[in-house]
């Protein structure tokens, strides 16, 4: 897998060809189904999920100049579709959220964290995250099809090692050809897709001070630590593996997460954030610029302001051991960022510590981060008194 490019400073902020269109199926595996699930459940408008969804990411393409997607928050979605919270209670706890974060950036105390944290653990964070991608495409998203799913992964997953790194005929556009050829001929009802072609508009919404408080209690809070370890300072590490060139600060990443999250509820779309995983799954798939995340926002604004009434089967399109070999390799690419800590046994064992703690606990972001954190120092603060 590639690691920051050596090239990157000749590359435009925003560009539109064959590898940042595949680049724009990076994250889909991911954010696709936390949406499908929160829509149901909480009882929310799919045209404003949709279409705020979608201007949210262009939006974040056009200002950053990097394939940095937005991401449904993901803690809130899995309490939201685990306990069928409210609409209203899940707007007011994007609001509360949005709130803390942009203090948290304007008073600098995101930057304080940065150097606090040691890399060692900011490194697990990121591995963690890529084992549960990597163990959900393989648990889930594969098997979901039976035979016919094992066989169209298979293919998918041969093409993406054939052709890996290829940047004449990317492997992620024939991987989802894949999936949409034998969509259109198996899964898409081309009827019901024309029947349900129509405009609609986000609706406006007002969270009432009660919401705000639930969700603050209900959401914001379980969502903030992993907020804080995936969405900020994992993103901002994987910006600077990726990127070097390009100086994006915490600051920075706080402050669009906080504004994303004082726009949405308002307008009725969900609480999101950015985060590492979907920069690394854009990327893994080709996408050097914003231009990948103008493309997939795309989508979503032409599905919610255009197909929303259609959009089950839209999202037919899409077969799930396809997305779940877009998550593997998301989930690859994130590994990997733990080998520069080989030089360093204590490291090493350290990060990957936090990783498998990270993946597999109840709260594993938070309890790898404050487990990793701790043990860096108090190995730091042993070594130093031995020595004297």
């Amino acid at each position: 897998m590639e690691s920051g490019p050596s090239h990157a400073q000749r590359t435009p902020r925003i560009r539109f060809d064959r590898n940042e269109l595949a680049g724009s199926f990076g994250d889909i595996g991911t954010d696709l189904p936390l949406l499908l699930g929160m829509i149901p459940a909480a009882g929310l408008d799919s045209a404003s999920v949709f279409t705020m969804f979608g201007l949210m990411q262009v939006l974040t393409g056009v200002l950053y100049g990097l394939p940095m997607p937005v991401q449904p928050l993901k803690a809130m979605a899995v309490l939201v579709i685990s306990q069928n919270l409210s609409k209203n209670i899940l707007f007011g706890g994007g609001l509360a959220i949005g709130v803390i974060m942009l203090v948290l950036a304007a008073s600098g105390a995101l930057n304080g964290l940065v150097r606090v944290i040691p890399r060692p653990v900011v490194r697990g964070v990121q591995f963690g995250l890529g084992l549960y991608l990597c163990s959900l495409a393989l648990r889930d998203y594969v098997p979901a099809m039976g035979a016919t799913g094992y066989l169209m992964a298979t293919a998918a997953f041969a093409v993406m090692i054939l052709l890996w790194g290829n940047r004449r005929v990317p492997p992620g556009l024939l991987v989802m050809g894949i999936g949409l050829l034998y969509a259109l001929v198996f899964r898409v009802d081309g009827a019901k897709l024309l029947d349900g072609v129509g405009l609609a508009l986000p609706q406006t919404n007002r969270p009432s001070w009660d919401d705000i408080r639930l969700g603050f209690l209900l959401l914001a809070l379980p969502q903030l630590p992993l907020s804080l370890s995936n969405a900020v300072i994992a993103t901002r590490q994987t910006l600077e593996d990726l990127f070097p060139e390009r100086r994006i600060t915490t600051r920075r990443i706080g402050l669009t997460y906080g504004i994303i999250n004082l726009i949405n509820p308002f307008l009725s779309g969900v609480p999101a954030c950015h985060g590492c995983g979907g920069l690394a799954g854009h990327y893994a798939f080709g996408a050097r610029t914003g231009g990948s995340v103008v493309i997939y926002g795309s989508m979503y604004l032409l599905i919610g302001l255009l197909l929303s009434g259609a959009s089950d089967q839209v999202v037919a399109l899409f077969p799930r051991p396809i997305l779940g070999v877009v998550l593997l390799f998301e989930g690859l690419t994130l590994l990997l960022f733990i080998r520069d800590l080989a030089g360093s046994a204590r490291d090493m064992t350290i990060g990957l510590l936090v990783g498998v703690l990270a993946a597999t606990l109840p709260q594993g972001f938070v309890v790898g981060l404050l487990v990793g954190t701790a043990v860096y120092y108090g190995a730091r603060r042993f070594q130093a008194e031995r020595v004297h």
